[in-house]
């Protein structure tokens, strides 16, 4: 069998290593295939690197994409209609683990943050007192570890010691997924990746594989409250269950650490989904409590002389940073925007910043002119800058003078100047902690 591993980052280097120790695919043929001309390829190996590194694709038997490979590439669409068989990491978790505890979340925003919320609350009541036997909780897919390196562990536990596995999942790791998680969590759902999808018809089809193949003792939990996230519950044929975070009772956004509404969401559905696997309120609401949330998430990087920075470099679409304004609700703030587009409209963000307190809005990157465009009926004084540095500078003179909460929420992609989100956080971390005068 000829086998190409298509995109060599994180998750394809879990692939290799995965199909390495598989009897069926023992004695294949396999291919690395990436942009990228300087990786470190494992000895026997073959490679397709480069400018053309999608050349041939109908040439292989057997294709494991990274989710970073967008799905409807035309070299990828021709592979598929030549009879080349595709894979994923999440198909291959699907296949060898079908856990009646795994739980799938998806989303536009908020996976990363209720997958880890979730996680913690499971930990703290696997490890509690009392627990006849104490359950092992895995976290992984999108949120940094592919989901097929957690298989070792999961297959050398023994069947009275059954995990509880929560999987973060993308639109681009359902988009050809044939199999279901049976909780399935679909938190709010707007626009967003159009620079990858087609259209928002092909992203919003791609988040109901979540629920599509579900069977019906399956469970789907979803926000009440936003049609998207409705519509794509009702893909589903198990039980639906409506979170309306408007009744939500057990605690409220002033018992949490990370700010604004959309955290508060968030966290009250992780709180429903592990009331629903038997966690006890008092854990769930202790673990809330302490639960400071993740980087580069509305992350509170400094505070000097009244004026707070927070980085939330993870935002990468105008809702994100919507929501960031709308977290600081009594505060004078200031907005740092702006990156690569992703084809959105920034109107969200409009209608935020009238009468939201917000003094300058700071805009760099490359689609900065069209954020202002889209942005100028929210009377809102607008700045231009070129970079990251000039525009954290140039925020903190102005800050001086109310102060303010400088708010770092981009609304759009990095990679303009950046190798990613977390390097674009990282950066602005690093200018506002290196601030004097």
């Amino acid at each position: 069998m000829k086998i190409a591993i298509l995109g060599f980052g994180k998750e394809g280097q879990s692939i290799l290593r995965f199909i390495k120790n598989q009897k069926q695919y023992r004695g294949s043929e396999i291919w690395v295939l990436d942009k990228n001309t300087t990786l470190k390829i494992p000895r026997g190996t073959k490679t397709q690197l480069g400018k053309n590194y999608l050349r041939n694709l109908e040439g292989f038997d057997l294709v494991f994409r990274s989710p970073g490979i967008t799905w409807n590439l035309p070299e990828l669409r021709l592979a598929r209609r030549t009879g080349t068989k595709f894979l994923s990491a999440t198909k291959l978790f699907f296949e060898h683990y079908p856990s009646k505890n795994f739980v799938g979340i998806t989303g536009t925003k908020g996976k990363g943050t209720t997958s880890t919320l979730l996680y913690e609350i499971l930990k703290a009541h696997s490890t509690s007192s009392g627990q006849a036997v104490k359950k092992p909780v895995f976290l992984a897919g999108n949120i940094g570890k592919s989901a097929i390196d957690i298989l070792p562990r999961l297959s050398a536990l023994s069947p009275r010691k059954s995990a509880f596995i929560i999987l973060e999942l993308s639109s681009f790791q359902l988009q050809d997924s044939i199999t279901s998680p049976h909780i399935a969590v679909v938190l709010d759902v707007f626009p967003d990746h159009q620079d990858s999808h087609l259209n928002l018809r092909e992203y919003y089809e791609a988040k109901t594989n979540i629920a599509r193949h579900q069977r019906r003792g399956d469970k789907i939990f979803f926000f009440k409250n936003n049609a998207l996230s409705r519509w794509v519950a009702q893909k589903s044929p198990g039980l639906k269950i409506a979170v309306d975070e408007n009744k939500f009772a057990l605690f409220g956004p002033q018992n949490l650490k990370i700010p604004g509404w959309h955290n508060f969401k968030n966290a009250a559905m992780a709180a429903i989904v592990a009331q629903s696997l038997g966690v006890p309120q008092k854990i769930i609401l202790k673990t809330v409590k302490g639960f400071r949330g993740l980087e580069h998430r509305l992350e509170l990087v400094r505070s000097r002389s009244g004026i707070k920075f927070y980085n939330d470099s993870a935002s990468t679409n105008p809702q994100t940073s919507a929501a960031a304004i709308r977290a600081f609700p009594n505060q004078t703030k200031i907005l740092i925007a702006g990156g690569q587009d992703k084809g959105l409209n920034y109107k969200p963000l409009a209608e935020a910043l009238k009468s939201s307190g917000t003094q300058l809005v700071v805009l760099f990157g490359e689609n900065k002119r069209k954020i202002k465009k889209q942005i100028a009926n929210s009377k809102v004084r607008i700045a231009l800058c070129k970079n990251i540095k000039t525009a954290i500078r140039m925020a903190y003179r102005f800050a001086k003078s109310l102060p303010a909460a400088i708010i770092f929420s981009p609304g759009a992609a990095s990679f303009d100047q950046f190798l990613n989100y977390v390097d674009r956080g990282e950066q602005f971390k690093k200018i506002v902690r290196g601030l004097t005068k």
